[in-house]
């Protein structure tokens, strides 16, 4: 199979292309910036083309699709905390970057495209809990209402030009590869202060539950919509257990084995108070089911940091 990874150089379309290459798949890796954080051993796979371009040329992202049988959209340029101060820019970057995404992949004739969608920011405050697919969505971020509009979307493409598009809402992903020194992950930046003996900051009193999911799960979940050959086209992509912030810190004093300094903030009026993701949809539809526990994620991460 040919397949297209868009955003191929951050932390989860890096994984995707060790993934992807391990199944015996000729992928090309687009992004502005490459090779990023795609391994060394993928960069030396001669299955592997790296094309460095910018979404804003249609005709070249266009090119560089031509002849895929699939496409994987991962890239996305803001943040859920930092969309709210600047949506316009928001929507240049992530709506309008998929839409070209999208027209590229129609043109090129590509028989299926899969979305990485924010399943922690799209359903906002939730009405119960864990959350399935068919809950309502009322997100309370810009970067959300941007991943619902492009869901749309491909919904849209697959109406009228019969493009298959799927989409699968994530929980926040975590692992190996990403930036400790970053604002976006609370695992890896709370892992990198932890690290510099900094305080953790918390929004809240700690109580705030999230739905945390390490990376070869997210991989796993993605090749299996790849493989997917049934009627459903939304699937949530999750641990399917919910996990408090000021749990989350204990563990971490488990594995780094020294207590850690915790600064309590004022609550952010974007942040919802649980989010934990019905994951019985991609159980029963593709046969996926996580199988890295948070413990044994924190160990791995924290393992691929001392070496």
């Amino acid at each position: 199979m040919k397949v297209v990874v868009v955003g191929a150089s951050g932390f989860i379309g890096s994984h995707l292309v060790d993934g992807l290459l391990a199944a015996g798949c000729r992928v090309r890796a687009l992004a502005r910036h490459l090779p990023g954080l795609i391994s060394e051993a993928a960069q030396a796979d001669p299955a592997l083309k790296l094309i460095p371009l910018s979404m804003d040329d249609g005709l070249a992202l266009q090119q560089a699709i031509e002849g895929a049988d699939l496409v994987f959209h991962l890239a996305s340029g803001s943040l859920p905390q930092s969309s709210n101060r600047d949506p316009q820019a928001d929507v240049q970057v992530n709506l309008l970057g998929a839409l070209k995404v999208l027209e590229a992949a129609r043109l090129a004739q590509v028989q299926r495209l899969v979305m990485v969608s924010s399943g922690g920011t799209v359903y906002g405050i939730p009405q119960q809990v864990p959350i399935p697919e068919t809950h309502p969505t009322d997100p309370t971020c810009s970067y959300g209402i941007s991943k619902l509009a492009i869901e749309k979307y491909v919904a849209l493409y697959r109406q009228l030009h019969g493009l298959d598009g799927l989409v699968l809402r994530l929980a926040n992903p975590y692992g190996d590869r990403q930036r400790l020194d970053a604002t976006q992950g609370v695992v890896p930046v709370f892992l990198g202060k932890a690290l510099r003996g900094e305080p953790l900051q918390i929004w809240g009193d700690g109580s705030t539950v999230r739905d945390f999911l390490y990376i070869s799960d997210v991989v796993e979940a993605l090749l299996a919509a790849a493989r997917y050959q049934g009627e459903e086209r939304m699937f949530n992509v999750g641990s399917g257990e919910g996990l408090s912030l000021n749990q989350l810190v204990e563990l971490l004093e488990v594995e780094l084995k020294k207590p850690l300094t915790v600064e309590y903030l004022p609550s952010r009026g974007f942040d919802v108070p649980t989010n934990v993701l019905c994951i019985e949809r991609a159980r029963r539809c593709l046969g996926w089911r996580p199988q890295v526990p948070v413990s044994e994620g924190l160990r791995r991460l924290c393992a691929s940091i001392r070496v």
